[in-house]
């Protein structure tokens, strides 16, 4: 049951993650990924709603491996972060594979950590 939960959440993340990417990378004219930033961005804040809600209150088990390993795992990016900020560092725009590197890192752990803290507030 398991392996089945995150072979449908991988089939659900994976293709938002792509026409995620699609939609906001054709809406910037920017040097920055900001298709990738969104999606790791988003799924940090599903994961600390998903963890929250797993340790506050009866979550089916299936919930955990479908969303957290899943669907986030199939929606965010570490692979594709890191060749961007390489891309970025290679085309000698180092601020911005700096920016990319640090603004993901910092807003990612705060939306996941404000996710947690809101939904165990809620529940």
């Amino acid at each position: 049951m398991t392996v089945a939960m995150v072979l449908l959440g991988g089939a659900i993340g994976a293709p938002l993650r792509y026409l995620t990417d699609l939609f906001i990378q054709a809406r910037h004219d920017s040097v920055l990924p900001w298709g990738t930033f969104v999606v790791n961005m988003v799924g940090s804040a599903v994961l600390g709603v998903t963890a929250a809600a797993a340790v506050s209150s009866d979550v089916p088990s299936w919930v955990l491996p479908l969303v957290s390993t899943g669907i986030c795992g199939a929606l965010t990016t570490f692979s594709t972060f890191g060749y961007e900020t390489l891309r970025l560092v290679e085309e000698g725009s180092i601020l911005a594979a700096a920016a990319n590197s640090v603004g993901s890192l910092l807003v990612g752990l705060a939306l996941c950590s404000a996710a947690y803290a809101s939904t165990m507030a809620l529940l």
